[in-house]
């Protein structure tokens, strides 16, 4: 099993805002966001790591990212000016402090795991903000780098929503990405399935909070998800489907905080 983990909820949305401010030359929201995160992402890890080793080796690995954050809004303060390159960076330290604390969370409960940065193994072109992978450097990445560490019985878990150029540049997929991860890495790997779990039962007949009583789709074809995400349902990344669609991998689209319910399955018919 591969998991592919997203940011905590509302942390791109500061990290971006903060970006913006600083590109005005104003860097304190910055550092009150990069602040705020350690306290959320430490506490987490307080309560999802009990052993003192393990937790201190997780700190170590936040605080690298914490201080690349600082480095990137002073720049940014500095020159008043925010790259698309630049913002991908910042907009990416959400899923870069959320994979160690996941992979912490598996090794506490006895499951060997590692966390793995996707600019190791999704390789795309150099579009910031909305990059497309390049499946066959792609696959050969995912071959060198996560087919040993499944082979050993260890869960990568892989940051989601960005990647890196073939010359290592970070890049972003575009936002809510991380279920576009999750299927490029499926169709990298040949997975059996990818499911994405998510806070609805499924492919909702309708928004519920428009339409009370809304039901969950059992079965949808590719085509019919792929035009509900382009249209605008917020269950499934427009690009989700792509990278599986050829290789008739199934994806579900299933409730995290509800598991034991079925879900929405998708495939070729």
């Amino acid at each position: 099993c591969v998991a592919v983990v997203s940011a905590m909820s509302g942390v791109t949305n500061l990290l971006i805002e903060a970006a913006n401010r600083a590109a005005g030359g104003d860097k304190r929201p910055g550092t009150a966001v990069l602040e705020a995160l350690r306290k959320q992402h430490e506490e987490a890890l307080a309560s999802l790591a009990r052993d003192d080793k393990a937790r201190k080796s997780v700190v170590e690995e936040l605080e690298i990212v914490l201080a690349e954050g600082n480095r990137l809004y002073e720049g940014t303060a500095l020159l008043r000016e925010l790259t698309p390159r630049t913002l991908d960076a910042i907009s990416s330290l959400g899923e870069r402090l959320s994979a160690p604390l996941v992979a912490a969370a598996l090794r506490e409960l006895g499951v060997q795991s590692e966390a793995v940065n996707a600019t190791r193994v999704i390789v795309t072109d150099a579009f910031h903000g909305g990059a497309e992978p390049l499946m066959v450097r792609t696959r050969e990445a995912c071959e060198a780098r996560l087919r040993p560490l499944l082979e050993k019985g260890i869960v990568p878990v892989v940051t989601g929503f960005l990647g890196a150029t073939t010359e290592g540049i970070l890049t972003t997929l575009g936002r809510g990405g991380s279920d576009y991860s999750a299927t490029i890495l499926g169709a990298a790997l040949g997975a059996d399935e990818v499911i994405i779990w998510t806070d609805v039962d499924g492919v909702l007949t309708a928004d519920p909070r428009l339409v009370p009583d809304a039901r969950t789709i059992p079965a949808i074809s590719y085509r019919e998800a792929a035009e509900l995400a382009f249209f605008g349902a917020k269950v499934l990344h427009p690009k989700t489907l792509n990278p599986v669609m050829q290789a008739a991998i199934p994806v579900w689209i299933r409730n995290s905080f509800a598991p034991e319910r079925p879900g929405t399955l998708i495939t070729r018919a």
